[in-house]
């Protein structure tokens, strides 16, 4: 039985260039596709987010590059003094229907954003 899942995930870019957003986000967004068996007739909407150093482009931008047609949502990342601090990072948050729950994709220095440092 399917039901509706959010699944998160995230990557990082070498620069903020409009290929290196477009190549990022495609690349995140397949790998979660793929990964979680997900077809594009399964996802609901899309949200991103971005740091405050990535300004050439959108990230749906690079969705609707890839064909998808649900409705997509970008926004800034909230710079917050004791966050870890992760440049030039593209959020994903993707509400989907599937089977089981979903499994978030954490690519580049994202990566270091499941295993978070105890705060001291």
């Amino acid at each position: 039985m399917s039901r509706v899942y959010a699944v998160r995930g995230a990557t990082t870019i070498d620069a903020d260039s409009r290929e290196d957003v477009v190549s990022g986000t495609q690349t995140l967004l397949r790998e979660l596709l793929d990964r979680n068996d997900l077809a594009p007739d399964d996802l609901v909407s899309i949200v991103f987010t971005a740091t405050d150093d990535i300004h050439a482009e959108f990230p749906a931008a690079a969705a609707r590059l890839m064909g998808l047609d649900v409705p997509l949502l970008c926004a800034r990342e909230l710079d917050v003094t004791s966050s870890l601090a992760v440049p030039r990072c593209i959020r994903v948050l993707v509400h989907c229907y599937a089977e089981r729950r979903p499994q978030p994709v954490y690519l580049n220095d994202a990566s270091r954003l499941l295993d978070p440092p105890d705060p001291a």
